[in-house]
């Protein structure tokens, strides 16, 4: 059987491993920032229904633009936008690597403040887009200044903002987005995948769109909405940036029963949205919980926490992984990320957080 090695693969992929966590078959899995709630039968019905009136006419292709879909994720994101104004695609991942191949590719340059979203740097070599690392400051965090001083210095064609972060948590100052618009040459993507988690007075980018032709505000459904499996992911920009987009997708990217589905999940978005307190005060349970136990512990806006160990966070996550839960190693030296779920998981995750003292 032959190897990547006997294959004419390009240079610069070859060493590397694909992206992923790990999928293991523990009792408490929270690793992935899945929303642990099931579909609510109601919303199970309605999706089933939805999708058997698309399999008649399956020999179709579908709405290769998704209006309706589009129109649907407009009215709930509000702050006036039209159908024009959004885009989506299969996932948040497929929409930001759309981003990347009609605003970076070769010879230009994408830049992102680490540690952050670790696909980011992956969508820029799959594109051919230079990528630059720039930092965080202390405890992760991103000050207008600092952003500033390294966009000035690398004029990068597309910057990527987290905010919340992921792996840290913590939702940006919306001086620091203002600022690094005023000073990019290029985009601004301001990637906002858990922004139905954020804490009281957190302020959206979706807030300054307008007049900002160069800002793209990205989402999913995957964590919020419980959609994972489901695969939508959506920005929100200018008509223009919509436009550029629509030059680089695939034909019928988005298959009818996935617009079927998330237009579906969408209508009964009261019910799929109403795990979210919930999950917000088990995070916010996790946080004091471990502040208590004298971990360091980043600020959270999301569905996650990143927190300290002591020495290396690989023993650390095994030895929670033999106590049957699984979070991530994110590659941060002293450092785990889990998932805020269900009460019960959370139980179960701070008895196992024990077994390291």
């Amino acid at each position: 059987m032959s190897s990547l090695d006997d294959l004419p693969l390009r240079d610069d992929l070859r060493g590397l491993t694909p992206y992923g966590a790990p999928q293991l078959d523990v009792a408490v899995r929270l690793n992935t920032n899945e929303n642990s709630y099931p579909v609510p039968e109601p919303v199970v019905d309605a999706i089933g229904k939805a999708l058997a009136a698309e399999l008649r006419d399956l020999n179709r292709y579908p709405d290769r633009d998704a209006v309706a879909l589009r129109a649907d994720l407009a009215a709930y994101l509000g702050h006036g936008l039209t159908v024009e104004q959004v885009w989506a695609a299969n996932g948040s991942n497929e929409i930001q690597q759309q981003l990347l191949q009609a605003f970076g590719g070769p010879g230009r340059t994408a830049l992102g403040f680490t540690p952050a979203y670790s696909m980011h740097p992956l969508l820029a070599l799959g594109t051919g887009t230079r990528w630059v690392p720039a930092r965080r400051g202390v405890d992760f965090g991103l000050t207008a200044d600092e952003a500033v001083t390294q966009v000035r210095e690398h004029r990068p064609d597309v910057v990527f903002l987290c905010s919340p972060n992921n792996p840290t948590g913590t939702a940006l100052d919306p001086a620091v987005v203002a600022a690094v618009l005023a000073e990019a040459p290029g985009m601004v993507v301001v990637d906002e995948a858990y922004a139905e988690f954020a804490r009281p007075g957190t302020v959206s980018a979706l807030a300054v769109l307008p007049g900002r032709p160069r800002l793209v505000v990205t989402r999913t459904m995957s964590k919020a909405f419980g959609f994972a499996g489901g695969r939508l992911g959506y920005l929100a920009a200018d008509p223009a940036v919509v436009a550029a987009v629509q030059l680089v997708r695939l034909p019928y990217h988005l298959s009818a029963l996935t617009q079927a589905a998330a237009r579906a999940a969408l209508a009964h978005r009261d019910a799929l949205l109403g795990t979210v307190d919930a999950i917000m005060v088990q995070r916010d349970r996790i946080v004091a919980e471990l502040r208590a136990r004298g971990h360091r512990v980043a600020d959270s806006d999301a569905n996650f926490v990143l927190f300290s160990v002591d020495g290396d966070q690989a023993v650390a996550w095994r030895i929670l992984l033999d106590a049957g839960v699984l979070v991530r190693d994110v590659g941060l030296p002293g450092w785990l990320r889990v998932t805020a779920g269900t009460p019960a998981e959370t139980d179960a995750f701070l008895t196992a957080l024990e077994k390291l003292s």
